[in-house]
């Protein structure tokens, strides 16, 4: 029997496998298909102070292994999401919540990640850095240190549970950035968001997505996602989810050996809503298959 349970600071998960923000919802879609409680816990949808429409259609772009989306952080809120979701989710799911939170301004991470201190089913925090600072011109706070620093710091200081700070693949040095982070008091990193992309309509010789640029994910992100996650493990002593490109139980191993603790499934999820429950499914078989006793002594093996 193998033991698939993780810990991420201190928050217990059953298994490893984690459905990442932006391709969940809030749980509503995917309990109608099965079990939740199958997970070893999931990421909200990106959540902001005020309601968000997103950006204007088209917004969605296939490319070859994986997907364009500029989908623009559309959500009904923090306040309705606690009114109307976190009761939701807790009769559909019962493991541990991570709350990915987005924000224009330092103190709207911190006010938002406030308002679920008391919330019994959010049991961390994921902030999403690559949102634009509007104190910065528009420069996204995961793209520059100080920035970075500030938002980890501003929510650190707001609330007790913990913060994982999920960073931006489109640095220079993102082991600089998870520095930065752990420094400011990051319990821990989720790493990476997605690549930024574009695709032209060879008719209308357009950009496809009306945003003209988009985040690339999927299988194609892979490698780029585990390179970054084994530099990061290099840099830093907190724990590390590793996301981009994850399909497989094999694909989560890889991962894991890297220097990831846990790991989220993305696009996966869009193309195949059964992604999730059938990795964890499958994962005993991989790790017997590899003489894993403890899923847990995976993390960073590859750096042994």
């Amino acid at each position: 029997m193998v033991d698939l349970g993780v810990v991420l600071a201190g928050v217990t998960l059953k298994n490893p496998v984690i459905p990442a923000s932006g391709t969940f919802g809030y749980g509503r879609e995917f309990g109608e298909l099965y079990d939740l409680n199958c997970l070893g816990a999931f990421s909200w949808k990106g959540t902001t102070a005020q309601p968000r429409t997103g950006n204007p259609l088209p917004r969605i772009a296939e490319t070859p292994c994986g997907m364009l989306n500029a989908i623009g952080l559309q959500n009904p809120g923090i306040d309705a999401v606690i009114a109307r979701e976190l009761p939701h989710i807790r009769r559909i799911f019962q493991g541990p919540v991570i709350a990915n939170i987005g924000g224009a301004t330092v103190e709207e991470y911190g006010e938002n990640c406030r308002k679920l201190e008391d919330a019994e089913a959010v049991a961390l925090y994921e902030l999403n850095i690559s949102c634009p600072n509007v104190h910065a011109g528009g420069r996204n706070f995961g793209s520059d240190p100080k920035s970075a620093a500030e938002v980890t710091a501003a929510v650190k200081k707001a609330v007790g549970k913990p913060v994982f700070v999920k960073l931006s693949p489109n640095v220079g040095d993102i082991g600089e950035i998870a520095r930065v982070c752990e420094d400011a008091g990051a319990d821990g990193l989720c790493l990476i968001n997605t690549l930024l992309g574009m695709r032209i309509d060879l008719q209308t010789r357009r950009p496809v997505l009306a945003n003209r640029t988009g985040g690339l994910s999927g299988p194609a992100v892979f490698p780029v996602a585990l390179r970054m996650v084994w530099e990061v493990y290099e840099a830093v002593k907190i724990p590390i989810i590793g996301c981009g490109g994850v399909t497989t139980a094999e694909d989560a191993v890889e991962m894991m050996l890297a220097g990831a603790a846990a790991v989220e499934v993305g696009a996966a999820n869009l193309r195949d809503p059964y992604a999730c429950k059938t990795i964890v499914e499958t994962l005993p078989a991989v790790c017997e298959r590899l003489g894993v006793k403890r899923i847990r002594d995976l993390t960073g093996g590859a750096h042994r």
